[in-house]
Parts: structure tokens; C-alpha cells; sequence
């Protein structure tokens, strides 16, 4: 499966954003999506995943609240909708996709088996 996220921008602090990863090659049924960022000088963290097989969802608690994965298998992609944006959410997101069956405790970046290219969210204070 190939994955491109799109939608990232520059917002003001306590603004949204909403970033997409289309996927093709395979529908995303078949995975378990998830988002990903990386801010300078920090390792990757998780973000998000959703299982669209069952809708299963997760969050990380610093997201919790403010930001929503779902999925639109007609149009094979994964969405985030990101609301009341802080600074510390200033980072590349990368949408990441595994085969593996996995609930969101399991859902880590190393486990990942395919990444897109990042879009860079920034968030000005």
C-alpha cells in the first residue's frame, strides 16, 4: 500500500487543521492507520490509530479530546481533525499503515510496515 498525507499548514494557536492519507494499492481495511508526528529534536510519537476493520480508535492523552482519526473506506482514507491546536503540536504527522492486527496499545511506530511522506503542521503561539 502506498499512503500520501496532505493538508498540513501553518495555523494560529487554538485554530484546526484536518490532514487526509490516501492510500492506494490495497483498501485500508486491511490495516490498522495510524498518525504519527516528529518535532525537532525529538524522537517520533504516536498521535492516533484507527482499525477501520472495527472502527477501533486511540489516542495519545497529550491529543486526547482535541483530535479525531476516522477513516472513509469509499474513498480509502484516513483522516485527523486536529481542533484547539497548541505549539507543542508543531511537527511533521506521517500516516503510517500495518497488516498486523492490532488494538491501540500495540499501535507503536516501529511496528508500522508502511509510511507516507510527512506534512509539516506548524502552530504559531
Amino acid at each position: 500500500v502506498q499512503l500520501q498525507a496532505s493538508g498540513g499548514g501553518l495555523v494560529q494557536a487554538g485554530g484546526s487543521l484536518t490532514l487526509s492519507c490516501a492510500a492506494s494499492g490495497r483498501t485500508i481495511s486491511n490495516y490498522v492507520m495510524g498518525w504519527f508526528r516528529q518535532a525537532p529534536g525529538k524522537e517520533r510519537e504516536r498521535v492516533s490509530c484507527i482499525s477501520s476493520s472495527d472502527g477501533g480508535t486511540g489516542y495519545a492523552p497529550s491529543v486526547q479530546g482535541r483530535f479525531t482519526i476516522s477513516s472513509d473506506d469509499a474513498k480509502n482514507t484516513v483522516y485527523l481533525q486536529m481542533n484547539n491546536l497548541k505549539s507543542e503540536d508543531t511537527a511533521v504527522y506521517y500516516c503510517a499503515a500495518t497488516e498486523r492486527v492490532v488494538a491501540w496499545p500495540g499501535c507503536m511506530h516501529f511496528g508500522m510496515d508502511y509510511w507516507g511522506k510527512g506534512t509539516q503542521v506548524t502552530v504559531s503561539s
